[in-house]
């Protein structure tokens, strides 16, 4: 069997923990058959102490990767100061990120791994998309694939995966922003990837409801009974095993886990509190309906500890490892 190629791996904001993380989880992946290239500042790498080589091309990551950190060198274009948002990196952050999707869409790599980036300096410097997220689906819009197409996101943790209907929406916006269309959406491109991207062949989708107790019957609200549950048989109609709206404080407790392989839930917290209950550290972001495999760590920037020595690459690992299975599983799936 031939070597799988190897994953690309994009800087991140270059004042925030990454030039930190990716040469820890270097150091604890280096042995473990697990290749990837950074995409990103070589020098900044280089400061945290580990060997790094400059490759000229992604294929010789694999030859460099167990004695140094293979790096694909794009410099920053302004001083980088650790803990400081600075709009001036945003085009080499955007940069290292647009050449991490082509770098995927044209085989080279396996899959992208993005280190975390923050919003509000690219903002600043002209970024119109929410995030990495919707910023992906852009880049791959004219990109063939089978199946439908995201980007759904998808939080896991454990032996828990959770996918969100609703992102970064106001807690008061959520119910209006609810859509028999759009969880529809959300579960068929859930059900999808956890049978193209986990090799799940008949995955059960457990659907999380919005109001205290799924709504009690109606008298704690209409949702699960006009949006929910519409959405949920619509979804049993295609052939999807989903449920009805359950409790969402009684879908993931380890006994519930064991009775599903993902949770549509409703909106942000729904979600993210229970993955980061399970494993603060070790959560992993993965974009779902994509022609590219894409993961990244579960947290952010952490301008606040930049610098300090403190920042674990435990998440950074999770996804690296997450995105080498996921692409295993597209290889072995012909997709």
């Amino acid at each position: 069997m031939s070597r799988p190629q190897p994953l690309a791996l994009s800087l991140g904001d270059p004042a925030g923990i990454g030039p930190e993380i990716i040469p820890a989880a270097w150091t604890a992946l280096r042995g473990t058959g697990l290749v990837f290239a950074v995409l990103g500042d070589a020098d900044l790498l280089a400061a945290s102490g580990v060997p790094v080589a400059r490759i000229a091309e992604l294929g010789d990551a694999a030859a460099a990767f167990p004695t140094s950190l293979p790096v694909l060198h794009s410099p920053v274009a302004a001083a980088v100061v650790r803990g400081q948002a600075d709009p001036a990196h945003a085009g080499a952050i955007l940069g290292w990120i647009e050449k991490g999707v082509t770098l995927c869409r044209t085989g080279a790599a396996s899959g992208l791994v993005t280190a975390p980036i923050a919003k509000a300096p690219l903002y600043a410097a002209g970024f119109r998309f929410p995030g990495h997220t919707e910023f992906l689906a852009e880049l791959t819009a004219d990109a063939p694939m089978a199946g439908r197409r995201g980007p759904v996101m998808m939080l896991t943790a454990a032996d828990l995966r959770v996918a969100l209907v609703t992102i970064h929406t106001p807690l008061s916006a959520v119910p209006a922003a609810l859509t028999v269309e759009g969880i529809v959406q959300v579960g068929e491109v859930t059900a999808e990837a956890l049978r193209r991207d986990f090799g799940l062949a008949r995955p059960r989708l457990a659907m999380a409801g919005l109001n205290p107790h799924a709504g009690e019957s109606g008298t704690l609200g209409r949702e699960e009974i006009d949006v929910i549950n519409p959405a949920a048989a619509a979804l049993r109609r295609r052939g999807i095993d989903c449920t009805d709206a359950r409790p969402a404080d009684s879908l993931f407790h380890a006994e519930a886990r064991g009775r599903f392989d993902a949770v549509i839930c409703q909106y942000h917290d729904q979600a993210l509190i229970p993955v980061k209950t399970l494993d603060f550290w070790g959560g992993v972001n993965m974009t779902l309906g994509l022609p590219i495999v894409r993961t990244s760590p579960d947290h952010g920037v952490g301008y606040d500890i930049a610098g300090r020595g403190l920042a674990r690459p435990d998440s950074l690992i999770a996804a690296v490892r997450l995105a080498a299975e996921t692409a295993a599983h597209r290889a072995r799936a012909g997709a």
